[in-house]
C-alpha cells in the first residue's frame, strides 16, 4: 500500500506540488462537514430496529433502546492497529480494529464488558468513524476490522463510503459473535470481505446460561451458512493476508468442550473441512464468570483442550489455527484492560488540493 502519511507530518500551511496548491486539513473535520447529509439515512435504518435475531423493533432514532441499549448515534470505545487476531488478519502491520460499543448478547465471561455491557464507549458521528477508518488506512493496517458491528451497520456503511470516496480502501473484516440475522447480513453487510465469526455453543441451555439467549445455536449456525454463501472459503493474497472468505472461531469453554467438538462435527458435515477454523483456548473467567461459580470460574483443562484438538485432526480440518493452551493472554489483548482511544487530528492530518487545481482536486494520498 505504501506510506500515505509522510507529507502530513509537518507544520500547518499551504504547500505547492507542481502546479497545484495544497492545504493541510484535519480529516475528521473534512468528514464531519459531510456528515449532516447522511444523518437521515442512518436515522431511517434504526427507526424499527430488527438488525439482530432479537428483532426488538424499537425506534432508536426517537430515543428508544432495545436489548443491546444502542441508541441513534454510533458508539466506539477504541480503535487502532491490533495484533491479536489470526495471522491472515493481523499480518505484520496489524489489523485496523474498531471496537464498537454495545452488544446483542450478555456473555457472563465477556472480556470486552466495559464497552459491550457497561456503556463505556463514546458516541461519535459517522464523520468521526470515517476519520477513524482513514487514520487506520494511513497507518498501514491490513484491513478494517469491525468488532461487534451489528447495531451500527448503516452508520458503518456510510462511513466506509466516505472513506472510500476520499481514496482509502481496505478489505473489511466482520468480527462477530455469530448472533446474526441472515437477512441483515444480505441487506446491510454486503460490503464485507471476510467474516470472522463464532460458533460458541451447541446446546440451548449453555447458550441461555452463558450468553442470555437459548436461540443462539440455531441463529449462529444459520448465520454461518449465510456468511459461507456470501464469502465462501478463506482466500489469501500473495503475502498470506485474508482478502475474502470465512473464518469460524470455536472458543473452548470450561465444562463444555464437547460442544466445540459438536460444532466441529457440524461444520464438517455441513460445509466440509475446507472451512478455516480457529480453535481458541484463551477463556478467562472475566466479568461475572467468577461470581457465577463452577465451571465458569475456571480456565479450561488439558483434557478439554486435547479432546478438541484431537477432533480437529480426526475430522481432517487442514486450514486454520489452534491456540496453545496455558499461554497467558497479554494485558494489551485483554479487553477489560484496554483503555479507550479518541480521534487524533494530528495523526489524521492530510493535504487537500485547493479548488483551483482540477487535476489533483480532493484528498492527496
Amino acid at each position: 500500500m505504501g506510506d500515505h502519511g509522510g507529507a502530513a507530518n509537518g507544520a500547518g500551511g499551504t504547500f505547492l506540488s507542481g502546479s497545484c496548491r495544497y492545504r493541510r486539513v484535519d480529516i475528521f473535520a473534512v468528514f464531519n462537514a459531510e456528515s449532516p447529509k447522511f444523518a437521515e439515512i442512518a436515522s431511517v435504518a434504526v427507526r424499527k430496529c430488527e438488525l439482530c435475531p432479537r428483532r426488538c423493533g424499537v425506534d432508536r432514532s426517537a430515543g428508544e433502546r432495545g436489548y443491546c441499549r444502542a441508541g441513534a448515534n454510533v458508539e466506539v470505545y477504541r480503535y487502532g492497529p491490533h495484533r491479536g487476531e489470526e495471522p491472515p488478519i493481523s499480518g505484520t502491520r496489524g489489523s485496523g480494529t474498531v471496537f464498537f460499543g454495545r452488544c446483542t448478547l450478555r456473555c457472563l465471561y465477556c472480556q470486552n464488558y466495559p464497552w459491550s455491557q457497561e456503556g463505556a464507549a463514546r458516541e461519535c458521528s459517522v464523520g468521526d468513524l470515517a476519520g477513524m477508518f482513514w487514520e487506520l488506512w494511513k497507518q498501514g493496517c491490513h484491513n478494517w476490522n469491525l468488532v461487534s458491528p451489528t447495531p451500527w451497520l448503516r452508520h458503518i456503511r456510510i462511513a466506509l463510503r466516505m472513506a472510500n470516496e476520499a481514496g482509502a480502501f481496505l478489505p473489511v473484516v466482520y468480527n462477530t459473535s455469530g448472533f446474526e440475522r441472515p437477512e441483515t447480513l444480505a441487506e446491510e453487510a454486503d460490503f464485507v470481505d471476510v467474516f470472522l465469526t463464532d460458533l460458541r455453543y451447541a446446546r440451548e441451555e449453555s447458550a441461555r446460561t452463558g450468553s442470555g439467549f437459548a436461540g443462539y445455536v440455531a441463529a449462529a449456525r444459520e448465520s454461518f451458512l449465510a456468511m459461507w454463501r456470501l464469502a465462501g472459503p478463506l482466500r489469501l493474497d500473495e503475502h498470506g493476508l485474508a482478502v475474502k472468505g470465512t473464518i469460524c472461531r470455536l472458543l473452548i469453554l470450561p465444562g463444555r468442550a464437547e460442544e466445540a467438538i459438536e460444532n466441529l462435527q457440524w461444520l464438517a458435515e455441513t460445509v466440509g473441512t475446507e472451512v478455516a477454523v480457529s480453535v481458541m483456548a484463551q477463556y478467562v473467567p472475566a466479568y461475572r464468570a467468577a461470581q457465577v461459580g463452577s465451571p465458569w470460574d475456571r480456565g479450561i483443562t488439558v483434557e478439554e483442550y486435547d479432546a478438541v484438538c484431537r477432533t480437529v485432526e480426526e475430522l481432517g480440518f487442514v486450514h486454520g489455527w489452534v491456540q496453545e493452551q496455558g499461554i497467558a493472554v497479554p494485558d494489551d489483548l485483554l479487553g477489560f484492560k484496554m483503555g479507550p482511544s479518541r480521534p487524533d487530528s494530528r495523526k489524521a492530518a492530510t493535504l487537500v488540493a485547493e479548488n483551483g487545481c482540477e487535476k489533483h482536486r480532493g484528498v492527496k494520498t
